[in-house]
């Protein structure tokens, strides 16, 4: 990934993905992949933090919806978390990725919301 970097974090049964800058065609893919390899069949769910994603297109919106059926066929789920203001709040909700993946406002109720 050239745009963005991604930090990983296990907290208890949750993988937990930080996403800093920005997520196109260029690195949507990879970012995914990065992703999708760190989904033990331990883990319980995935949560993406991408309230430092200042810009994203079609394809990183394609990734998340990618990410939501692999997981589910695994039985994981998956939660966003992106800041109200963030510039990237109009893109997901265009493309309606909030009535497919739930979004929260912070991490701390994104991992609530798993019951962590």
């Amino acid at each position: 990934m050239t745009l963005a970097d991604l930090d990983i974090e296990m907290v208890r049964d949750v993988v937990v993905a930080h996403v800093d800058g920005e997520i196109d065609m260029s690195n949507a893919n990879e970012l995914g992949e990065a992703l999708s390899r760190q989904m033990s069949n331990e883990a319980l769910a995935l949560v993406v933090d991408l309230t430092d994603v200042t810009y994203l297109d079609s394809a990183a919106i394609q990734v998340i919806f990618s990410l939501r059926e692999r997981l589910r066929t695994r039985g994981q789920q998956i939660r966003l978390v992106v800041a109200p203001t963030s510039p990237i709040t109009d893109a997901l909700r265009i493309a309606g990725v909030p009535g497919a993946v739930d979004v929260h406002e912070t991490r701390d109720a994104a991992l609530r919301d798993l019951g962590q």
